[in-house]
């Protein structure tokens, strides 16, 4: 009689190929610093050159429009990318494991951070962060209105965006401001070029869950005043309005959590910015850190969900609303008044950025140290190659010692 040997499972090819896509990731996240430029080029690295899940043309058109979309670029075009690859699933796979590791440093942060604090201990070596981070989002503005300040127009709107939201520190500006901004820009359409149109086929889905998610977590938090849900629709507002990455996202976060609600203090604010530019991977993390310390008053489990909420309410946005652009988005760059409201938002966002800007110097203004390690700061990104993410160290160490 003659045994056969026993049939082997076999493991799907393509379930093979997914769990390699996602170790990919998952690399990615650990190694990334530096922001979405830097992002960009070790996705172009890693997920085209060796991998070739996509072509650079496939990637770099799935960044752009990442890029016109509100919410953390780096984060949308992975999920994005996941989408491409495996469909909804994992790219909501995708985002957990590329947002995971600097959710968890931020989180820890915000925990040691109030332990300190707790225990009466200093913060006093974080007093170099601080203004270092001022010094970031300075060079931060500059770099982003040298690429969008580009005619008369422009300048007057990151002026005009700067100087309401300086005089009016409410975060209800922050909406205003962008939303003026695309539609004055987008009445000059006429200077775009004309593009062959077809109709539109649009499936609704995904809006409407970005929209109902959005209206439940208002009327929720409006109702019960219960602080995880305020936090999740704080963030998940703030999430639906950010265009052009972490560094605009700091200004509204400021303006809201710190200077309208009281949160948090204002060192604490700029600890948590200064770490979040030395760590790898999104710099929306910074959302854990204030969730978690928005909520310390709840004790340790407190904190967790405050992180937790936070965390879902700022990455939620951006991927609802990158699975419903991402299906018609090559119809709907066909229009002129889409692509022409770019420029005003992203002037707006300019504007914001300087205006928080000059709000976290001004204190500083009259303590001549401070001033000292913002200019060094500014200088040393400008004409050096250091990357952030030392500078942050160095000022950590040097704290440290001193």
């Amino acid at each position: 009689m003659q045994i056969y040997p026993s049939p082997q499972p076999v493991v799907p090819v393509r379930r093979i190929r997914y769990f390699i896509f996602l170790k990919d990731i998952f690399v990615l996240a650990v190694t990334t610093f530096g922001g979405v430029q830097v992002h960009l080029a070790m996705m172009l690295d890693r997920l085209v050159t060796k991998r070739r899940y996509l072509t650079e043309a496939e990637l770099l058109e799935l960044y752009a429009l990442c890029q016109v979309l509100p919410g953390p670029t780096s984060t949308q075009t992975i999920t994005a990318i996941g989408f491409k690859i495996g469909g909804p699933n994992l790219a909501y796979l995708s985002l957990l494991v590329w947002v995971m590791p600097s959710v968890l440093i931020m989180t820890a942060a915000a925990i040691g951070v109030y332990y300190l604090e707790r225990h009466h201990l200093s913060l006093h070596f974080a007093r170099f962060i601080q203004p270092m981070a001022v010094g970031l989002l300075i060079v931060a503005g500059y770099r982003i209105g040298r690429k969008v300040v580009t005619n008369r127009l422009t300048l007057l709107l990151t002026a005009v965006a700067a100087l309401a939201a300086y005089i009016f520190r409410s975060p209800y500006m922050t909406p205003i401001v962008i939303a003026c901004g695309g539609v004055i820009t987008g009445l000059t359409y006429q200077k775009q070029e004309k593009m062959a149109k077809t109709p539109l086929r649009i499936q609704w889905a995904n809006f409407f869950l970005w929209l109902g998610v959005l209206i439940v977590a208002a009327l929720l938090g409006h109702f019960t005043r219960l602080l995880p849900v305020r936090l999740f629709e704080n963030f998940y507002r703030n999430g639906s309005l950010v265009f052009g990455g972490g560094q605009v996202l700091t200004p509204i976060l400021y303006n809201e959590f710190v200077a309208f609600k009281h949160y948090l203090t204002r060192e604490e604010f700029l600890t948590g910015f200064g770490l979040v530019q030395a760590i790898p991977g999104p710099v929306f993390a910074f959302a854990s850190y204030i969730g978690a310390l928005s909520m310390r008053g709840d004790g340790f489990h407190g904190q967790l969900l405050g992180s937790l909420v936070s965390t879902a309410g700022i990455f939620l946005p951006g991927t609802f609303l990158i699975f419903f652009v991402y299906r018609f988005w090559g119809q709907l760059k066909q229009y002129r008044p889409v692509r022409a409201s770019l420029e005003g938002i992203n002037a707006a966002s300019t504007g914001l950025t300087a205006a928080a800007a000059v709000a976290l110097f001004e204190p500083m203004a009259p303590h001549w140290p401070s001033v000292a390690v913002v200019l060094a700061t500014i200088l040393l990104l400008e004409f050096t190659r250091t990357p952030a993410y030392w500078l942050i160290l160095g000022g950590l160490a040097l704290g440290v010692v001193f």
